[in-house]
């Protein structure tokens, strides 16, 4: 199927006849016909029930039209905010982030930046950190905010500006007799299963996270393995287990999950804002330092280091 099909199938439902959706389209009742007959054959079944007058959708019809609506929408905002930026009058910046960055800086670096730049439209799109320097290369996204477990590698067409690094916190159902502790010693841990989080081929952070428990003293029991952060919490407050999460993931905390501090965990996660090496636009160094002031922290370079993130 193609857009003129679904344009002219959605005109013919709007208007309530071909006819009338012909001449509010300005083109012949055939033309109309010839597009909603070809989309019939490429869907192996009619769209509207002819026996009836009016005309009245098939089951798969009803199923088609609110889906190609959307996507007529889509095409048409599309279409807008692109000539929008090739006139000059709107920017565009994409921006990729784990999703552990939706509690810490990155709502707050949103609103910042677009208070000074309302012009530019931010594009978010949510990608583990292994993924993102494929995007950058791409040219899909301009900034990656990643998080990374111990070492990591800079390479060299990509520039990495450490925002924060901060410890790990055990995430426990808050109904656990451990949720009511200040804090703890990762051996207290060993009698609850590990909730393992992301659940991706690429991905060591779930690896990494178990290892620096075992490296503190405590050998957890295996249990569920989430495909991100939220899902993982989840299954902490169902009560089947535990995770770690980064210290700032503790500050938009949710009643059913307790986040206490480990005392002898020493292995800490460290966030950065992946860029481009070639000259960045005033956009991307704008957004950088609004990560940046979302911390409240300076500026300080990222070691060359073995990649591992999450």
């Amino acid at each position: 199927m193609n857009l003129r099909q679904l344009s002219y199938f959605c005109a013919v439902v709007d208007a309530g006849s071909a006819v009338e959706a012909a001449s509010r389209l300005f083109v012949a009742p055939t033309a109309i016909s010839m597009q909603i007959a070809q989309l019939e054959g490429q869907l192996g079944a009619p769209v509207f029930d002819r026996s009836t007058r009016p005309m009245s959708l098939t089951a798969t019809g009803r199923f088609l039209y609110p889906r190609a609506k959307d996507l007529l929408s889509q095409m048409r905002r599309l279409d807008e905010e692109a000539r929008a930026v090739a006139a000059g009058n709107l920017g565009w910046l994409g921006i990729g982030f784990t999703r552990s960055a939706i509690f810490s800086i990155l709502p707050t670096a949103v609103r910042r930046f677009r208070k000074r730049f309302p012009d530019v439209h931010l594009d978010l799109v949510e990608q583990l950190s292994e993924h993102q320097p494929a995007l950058l290369r791409r040219g899909r996204i301009d900034v990656g905010i990643s998080r990374y477990i111990g070492e990591f590698e800079r390479p060299a067409d990509l520039v990495h500006t450490v925002l924060f690094e901060e410890p790990f916190v055990a995430a426990l159902p808050a109904t656990s007799a451990l949720a009511r502790r200040k804090s703890l010693r990762a051996a207290d841990l060993g009698a609850m299963a590990l909730i393992r989080y992301p659940k991706d081929p690429q991905s060591g952070f779930a690896d990494l996270m178990l290892a620096a428990l075992r490296e503190a003293g405590a050998d957890p029991l295996p249990g569920h393995e989430a495909i991100e952060i939220h899902t993982a919490l989840g299954l902490v407050a169902a009560g089947l287990g535990f995770t770690l999460v980064g210290a700032s993931v503790a500050e938009a905390n949710r009643p059913d999950v307790a986040f206490v501090p480990i005392a002898d965990l020493g292995t800490r996660a460290t966030v950065v804002a992946v860029t481009r090496a070639d000259a960045s636009p005033p956009a991307v160094q704008a957004f950088v330092a609004a990560l940046k002031e979302g911390r409240g922290g300076p500026e300080r370079p990222a070691p060359r280091r073995k990649s591992r993130a999450g």
